[in-house]
């Protein structure tokens, strides 16, 4: 009896309730973490705001999160799951690359629309996040949306060297805000971009 007693103990229940427990307090401060790097940016974001919005105390964040790394790359993978960030899979069903082209440029340049405020944040915070690390989720993403806009065009390697440049450039960020700052609609942008990407031309016969 006293052996069925033990196996019926709610030991694992309880452990299984406090795995819950830590699991929503780490998503609680994640949340608050990505939210100030929204509204105000990585580098101005400190611990002790961290702790304040989320309702807890600093070594509570840093029990979670043990240095600005660990906290950096929780946000990134927040992001990446949470804002509607793009995937590279559908793009690639698409055979034509031009139709392809169109395709992600019109989805990733209302992403950026979306979320404008905390990319523009992200982007001019990026070189101290580089330095320190977490952001790799994020870079991870950009590069899959890249191979899979890059596959598929035809032209010789000197085209090509180009044509990748011209992808990169239509892609980033900055490129689409000075765009759409100059007065163009998202979907302007898309089409000047596509024009540019696609009639890459071979620079050699170009200037014959």
């Amino acid at each position: 009896m006293d052996e069925l007693k033990k196996s019926t103990s709610p030991r694992p229940y309880r452990m299984g309730r406090r795995r819950e427990q830590l699991d929503a307090m780490r998503e609680r401060i994640t949340e608050a973490a990505f939210e100030l790097h929204c509204t105000i940016g990585p580098a101005q974001t400190t611990i002790s705001a961290v702790a304040d919005l989320a309702g807890v105390q600093r070594h509570t964040v840093y029990h979670h999160f043990p240095d600005l790394r660990s906290l950096i790359r929780a946000c990134t993978e927040h992001a990446v799951l949470y804002t509607g960030f793009p995937e590279a899979a559908p793009w690639s069903a698409i055979d034509d690359p031009t139709v392809r082209l169109r395709r992600a440029l019109g989805e990733l340049y209302g992403f950026y629309r979306a979320n404008a405020q905390a990319l523009g944040n992200i982007i001019r915070d990026l070189p101290m996040m580089t330095e320190v690390g977490g952001v790799e989720p994020l870079l991870e993403r950009m590069t899959e949306l890249f191979s899979a806009i890059a596959a598929g065009w035809p032209g010789d390697a000197a085209t090509q060297r180009i044509r990748m440049a011209a992808i990169g450039h239509a892609i980033a960020y900055p490129t689409w805000k000075s765009l759409t700052d100059y007065g163009l609609s998202d979907t302007e942008a898309a089409d000047l971009m596509v024009r540019l990407v696609a009639g890459v031309k071979d620079p050699v016969k170009s200037r014959q």
